[in-house]
Formats: structure tokens, C-alpha cells, sequence
């Protein structure tokens, strides 16, 4: 169902996911407040581009302004989030643990934990799900297809420990014109997730995805 009035989003982070999920969110009918590591003088043609319901922002202005906040920056800079700002707040974990980019996380190199779980613990008092991080940049951008039946629609998938901030997530996603598929916990959830996954960076139908995680 479309809501009759938008609600607010913060993104922190300007590159290909969170500006691709920036334009999702304002076909959706959402403002959105977006920010990266440059400033936000280096996001105005972004902006531009996005209309009138989009501003540029720092990262703490984002957290302050988003009823939801979508997180989308190189994990291994997680620690600089501006966790004071994201208490009692759904925080979208759309990262990716790649130990190359990020250095290496003794923790999630023996899977003691997930990217999420320290991400979570990073921002106390947060709501976290993991979600919009299966999906290649370029078919985020492309592939939502609001209007059409769900089982036709390419899939995104939600983790997390809160059953209500996963249900928003999960609406934002239908908004959006994908179908949610929720994989379970920040931890065996966000393990079906992640990088190396049978059904990370697959295209997928709900179907289809249902089977591939059945198979993993």
C-alpha cells in the first residue's frame, strides 16, 4: 500500500548505492537528506538531478533528519557514523565487508560475528536491519518496478533483531517496486547477505530467492 505522505529519509553516503537508492526513496514520494564524506557542496548536482524533495547534508544532519537512515559507505569507516545522532532511529546497513577495501576484521574473517552485528554495536540504542546491500548499484536503479505483482518484482532482502523496523524496511522496499524477503537475525540473516552468499549480487524473483536460500 502507497502511503498518502512521504516520511523522511537520511542517507549517509553520496556514491552508487546511496544515490541510487536516493532516487528510489524520491519516486517514492520521500524527501530525502543526503550526505557523504566530501561535503555537501560536492553533492549538488546530485540533488539537482533529484528535485526538489532531495538536499544535501552532512552526515549529522542526515541522522537528525531521517525517521529512517540508510547507511551506504565502505564498512571499514563504520566507527565514524555519528552514533548519538542515530539512537531510538532505523538504521539501513547497506554495507558490504570486503577485507581488501576495509583491512582485515580478525572478528568476521573467523565469522565470529557479521559486519551488521558490529555495526549495530557501533550505534547503541539504533535500530539496525540489514537491506539494500545484495543489489548492484546499477540495477537498484533500474529494476524497481512499482505497480506490478509482487511475484514479478526483483527482490531485496531485510535482517534484524527488531520485528517493527524490519516491517518499514519492508514497506520501503515495496514503495520502491522491489519485493522483501526477510533472511532473519543481524546474525544468521545477515550471513545469508553477505558477500559470497548464493544470493548476493543475484537477480532474483521471490521465488527463485525463497529456493536459493533454502539451498544455502
Amino acid at each position: 500500500m502507497q502511503r498518502t505522505d512521504g516520511i523522511r529519509i537520511g542517507i549517509i553516503g553520496g556514491g552508487n548505492v546511496g544515490s541510487a537508492a536516493a532516487k528510489r526513496f524520491v519516486d517514492a514520494g520521500h524527501e530525502v537528506a543526503i550526505a557523504n564524506s566530501r561535503g555537501p557542496e560536492t553533492l549538488q548536482s546530485l540533488v539537482t538531478g533529484l528535485g526538489p524533495l532531495a538536499h544535501a547534508a552532512t552526515a549529522k544532519d542526515a541522522a537528525d533528519f531521517g525517521d529512517v537512515v540508510l547507511v551506504a559507505i565502505p564498512f571499514g569507516r563504520y566507527r565514524e557514523l555519528p552514533a548519538d545522532r542515530l539512537a531510538g532511529k532505523i538504521v539501513v546497513d547497506a554495507n558490504n565487508y570486503y577485507p581488501r577495501r576495509d583491512g582485515h576484521v580478525p572478528e568476521l574473517d573467523s565469522d565470529q560475528t557479521t559486519s551488521s552485528e558490529l555495526l549495530a554495536r557501533s550505534v547503541p540504542g539504533a535500530k539496525v536491519v540489514k537491506a539494500f546491500n545484495t543489489m548492484q548499484s546499477g540495477r537498484l536503479a533500474s529494476e524497481g518496478r512499482p505497480g506490478t505483482p509482487r511475484e514479478e518484482r526483483m527482490v531485496l532482502f531485510v535482517a534484524g533483531d527488531d520485528p517493527e523496523a524490519k516491517r518499514e524496511v519492508s514497506r520501503l522496499i515495496e514503495e520502491t517496486g522491489f519485493t522483501p524477503v526477510d533472511t532473519g537475525s543481524l546474525a544468521d540473516g545477515g550471513r545469508r547477505q553477505q558477500p559470497g552468499s548464493p544470493v548476493y549480487t543475484a537477480l532474483l524473483t521471490e521465488a527463485e530467492a525463497r529456493a536459493a536460500l533454502q539451498r544455502a
